[in-house]
């Protein structure tokens, strides 16, 4: 089987998703955890690679995330006014939800294209090309 044919199966997931949910389930797993400023200093770079990698360096959600590494990404993640009121003692706790809320929001970006290419890609005709006939 060919690469292009293996990797273009409408029933395989899309490998940009899988590195986004990834994420999502590594940050879920840091936020069970005690604070450990260096592992979430990783994450945030890994994580800012991955953005800059699916979506470019100019893309919104790069500067989103960045703001929600320091707890500002209230108003850019459409919080409700509730949860931006926290006190600063919840400061690590806003940051990982706002986090997850960035990489949520990218993962819902990225799907509808995936689905558009998948279609592109395995097309709604099953011809043969020309001259297979």
């Amino acid at each position: 089987m060919s690469e292009l044919t293996s990797n273009n199966s409408g029933s395989k997931p899309d490998p940009r998703s899988d590195a986004l949910q990834a994420q999502i389930h590594k940050l879920e797993a840091l936020s069970h955890q005690l604070p450990n400023p260096t592992a979430l200093a990783r994450f945030d770079e890994e994580t800012e690679a991955l953005i800059q990698k699916l979506f470019g360096t100019a893309h919104p959600q790069l500067e989103t995330y960045k703001y929600a590494e320091l707890a500002e990404a209230a108003v850019m993640v459409n919080l409700p006014e509730s949860a931006q009121e926290d006190s600063a003692q919840n400061l690590p706790h806003k940051a990982i939800q706002q986090r997850r809320q960035v990489l949520e929001g990218c993962l819902a970006e990225l799907r509808p294209q995936e689905q558009g290419e998948t279609v592109a890609l395995t097309g709604e005709d099953h011809e043969d090309p020309p001259g297979m006939s």
